[in-house]
């Protein structure tokens, strides 16, 4: 078995969690590639647990493995698509910090979760993603988001329009701070907090939600993925920030830019009694009673 190590900075409190991660996968004779990044907090003590790869960008990555392993928050869960990309390889959300709605899998399940995938005891979840069109091709190759499409006023000036065509049929020109694209995965994210509903991931849903509009009768409007939306934005100071997910550029007034359903989905892995409903209760504390 081959397994991707994908991670950024982390605490010094995770340090025993990793360290229990990377034997156990040694342990399970697994061939391991784990990203620099990782590699510099333990890279005296791998030399003595077993052999290792490293690896520090995508093309460095072996032409076939079978899981791509997040560690981090939902921002580093994000940043490993763009390597997993259209694959079909599992990603694994480990969070080295507090529960993640992507990367579910806690610090104390790290051992468990290791067998239970040795074991084949998991499922697969499909998530579907968003993708961007532009003359510009302003992302390249990872024009795509997991989570969501953002426009967004440059600074602390005016209000932008956002001119919205849905099938090509005009929807709306939201007057606000900027607006989001969200897909069901998203729907926890950014939209969320400019109050966005909740969507179900397997709902094949778009979000379209406004930031701060200046008309408070303009709410967020859930449609079917499979409608095309065209975007155009215009505002005083002519230039405007674009985020695909964490990933974002600054636009001149008069880029038209086409949203659509990506043509691939991503495979997120899932390990026995995770379900979305449980990190709903527990990541948003329903049910909690806080008054004592």
């Amino acid at each position: 078995m081959k397994v991707v190590l994908f991670g950024k900075n982390y605490k010094k409190d995770f340090d025993s969690y990793a360290k229990v991660l990377i034997q156990k996968l040694i342990d399970f004779d697994t061939e391991v590639f784990i990203h620099s990044d990782i590699l510099r907090y333990y890279s005296k003590w791998l030399k003595e647990s077993g052999k290792v790869h490293i690896f520090f960008g995508k093309e460095d990555l072996p032409e076939h493995y079978d899981f791509f392993i997040s560690i981090g928050g939902d921002g580093t869960f994000l940043e490993a698509v763009t390597y997993v990309r259209d694959s079909g390889i599992p990603v694994v959300g480990i969070n080295s910090g507090r529960l993640g709605f992507l990367a579910n899998i806690s610090k104390n399940e790290i051992a468990n979760s290791i067998e239970a995938i040795v074991q084949n005891k998991y499922k697969i979840e499909k998530r579907t993603l968003l993708e961007l069109e532009t003359e510009m091709n302003l992302f390249g190759e990872d024009n795509y988001a997991l989570n969501e499409l953002t426009i967004h006023k440059k600074d602390s000036s005016a209000m932008i329009t956002v001119h919205t065509f849905m099938n090509d049929e005009f929807l709306n020109s939201y007057w606000s701070d900027g607006l989001i694209v969200s897909t069901p995965t998203g729907s926890t994210a950014y939209s969320l907090s400019v109050g966005g509903p909740l969507v179900l991931p397997n709902s094949q849903n778009f979000i379209i939600s406004p930031i701060a509009p200046h008309n408070l009768t303009v709410r967020p409007l859930v449609i079917p993925d499979k409608f095309e939306l065209t975007l155009e934005v215009e505002g005083r100071n002519k230039q405007f920030l674009l985020a695909l997910d964490s990933r974002s550029v600054f636009i001149n007034e008069g880029i038209q830019l086409k949203v659509k359903k990506a043509s691939f989905e991503l495979s997120v892995l899932k390990l026995p009694g995770q379900t979305y409903y449980k990190t709903l209760r527990n990541k948003l504390m329903w049910g909690v009673d806080n008054r004592n």
